[in-house]
């Protein structure tokens, strides 16, 4: 085939790589997106946050219709067709996969099926079906994103061991599921089997869930999976697994090193993501990679190569869809010569346990560290008549705040719908806002977006709904 030529050139069509190459062409730029995968949207849409999410909402309604038991309305108990929640589940991934490749052609922006590899600097060679393409370009963004994280250890060649990717297929519920990590992915895929009836061990070598995480958050989290878990392992390693008839054999070492061994009928192995960085090419550039294979870049997501940036995942930090988006526009910028950096950027993260956690800017830890004079100002969510209106009011709205300026550093929420109210932080953030100026912004009521309101009133002792007392009034 005859070379292709195109003024940039990205590679990886997920969430960071087609904003990317949208944003480029709605620049006017000719843009070439090269994607190894049949469906655009990358593992996010296809293999992770929308299938996650999908099923986190639709098994949660089976917990929904057992606790309206005390409000006087009763279910029969659920019957649960896997297949059918597949395919409601896939439509929605077909639907927003084919939204993505709809928007691509309308771009005018040229999508090229196949596997990239960088022959040099400003040369890829894309395997597709029909042969080798080369594709010649000016400037290259790489998006390829991650992988989760299998150890040699415990990759055993059975179906049985699973990664995220695999979980997300809900090929059965198994009656014993064992979680491997007590991150986010962990928590969430283990609160979708346990709600469909799996009982679950969550195995974490950490002492606490969440890692990371603001422990007044991650306490309504812990206290739930108390209780829809079968069980909960901190401090404790898995040493061993191995096939055992139609079960995996697992051994685990707690910090009484004394073995336990115990047969599941799965395992979810979900110890975090590795770069997708083999095979790329990237030693016939200049673009360099750190000790774990992220590659390095600044903050406009330049790499080492002058023809080449990076985003997302295989750029490493965070390894959120968001960021990637926002680091995508970045990217484009940087190449068309406008003003653009990723330092001062507020990402925030959700996790979609149950309850949500969900935060932004600095933690009340980040700001000890940082050594910033701070205070902290929290409004449960006992004390929300929206959140008593359905039950659920295990949440905490939480807020960071500079004792010198009254800043606000940070937000912190937990509670149900916390990743749909964190984004009125990550806006007062961003803009330098103060606690005054949430306090005063008038919310609507009855609304969990109150809670952020009366946070900041708490600061100076005149929430409305909860008591806090000057000093001398204590």
């Amino acid at each position: 085939m005859d070379p292709i030529h195109t003024e940039i050139m990205v590679l990886g069509a997920g969430p960071g790589g087609y904003a990317a190459a949208f944003y480029a062409a709605d620049l006017g730029k000719k843009v070439i997106l090269v994607e190894q995968d049949k469906k655009l949207g990358g593992v996010c849409l296809n293999r992770g946050c929308i299938p996650s999410k999908a099923l986190i909402y639709g098994t949660r309604m089976i917990i929904e219709a057992r606790e309206s038991a005390h409000r006087g309305i009763t279910f029969a108990p659920p019957q649960i067709e896997l297949e059918k929640l597949r395919a409601w589940k896939n439509s929605i991934v077909e639907k927003l996969s084919g939204g993505v490749a709809f928007l691509a052609k309308k771009r005018g922006v040229q999508v090229l099926a196949g596997r990239g590899y960088f022959e040099s600097s400003q040369t890829l060679r894309v395997e597709t079906s029909q042969g080798q393409q080369l594709v010649h370009f000016q400037k290259a963004i790489v998006a390829v994103g991650s992988n989760a994280a299998l150890p040699k250890a415990f990759d055993l060649g059975n179906p049985r061991v699973m990664t995220s990717t695999e979980a997300l297929e809900v090929e059965e519920v198994p009656v014993d599921l064992l979680v491997i990590g007590g991150g986010y992915i962990g928590m969430e895929l283990g609160t979708v089997y346990a709600n469909l009836g799996s009982n679950v061990v969550l195995v974490e070598a950490m002492d606490s869930l969440l890692s990371g995480a603001d422990p007044d958050l991650v306490r309504p989290v812990f206290k739930y999976a108390q209780a829809a878990f079968r069980g909960l392992r901190f401090n404790t390693r898995v040493t061993s697994m191995a096939t055992k008839g139609k079960k995996i054999l697992v051994a685990t070492e707690g910090l009484d090193k004394s073995p336990k061994e115990d047969l599941f009928d799965r395992v979810l192995v979900s110890v975090g993501r590795v770069p997708r960085c083999r095979d790329l090419g990237l030693e016939n550039t200049k673009v360099e990679q750190d000790e774990r294979g992220f590659i390095k870049v600044n903050e406009k997501q330049e790499t080492n190569d002058p023809a080449i940036l990076a985003i997302g995942d295989i750029a490493g930090g965070v390894l959120l869809a968001h960021k990637a988006t926002k680091e995508g526009r970045i990217a484009v910028e940087t190449i068309v010569g406008e003003p653009s950096t990723s330092a001062g950027v507020i990402i925030p993260a959700v996790v979609f346990t149950d309850p949500e956690v969900a935060w932004c800017g600095l933690t009340e830890a980040d700001a000890k560290a940082k050594g910033i004079a701070h205070q902290v100002a929290k409004f449960p969510w006992s004390a929300s008549g929206r959140a008593l209106t359905f039950d659920r009011i295990d949440g905490l709205t939480k807020l960071i705040i500079d004792s010198e300026t009254e800043r606000i550093l940070g937000v912190g929420i937990v509670g149900h719908g916390a990743g749909e109210l964190i984004s009125e932080g990550v806006v007062v953030i961003e803009m330098g806002g103060t606690v005054r100026d949430l306090a005063e912004c008038v919310h609507p009521h009855p609304t969990l977006s109150e809670t952020i309101m009366e946070a900041a009133e708490v600061f100076y002792h005149h929430a409305t709904h909860s008591f806090s007392p000057r000093k001398d009034q204590e």
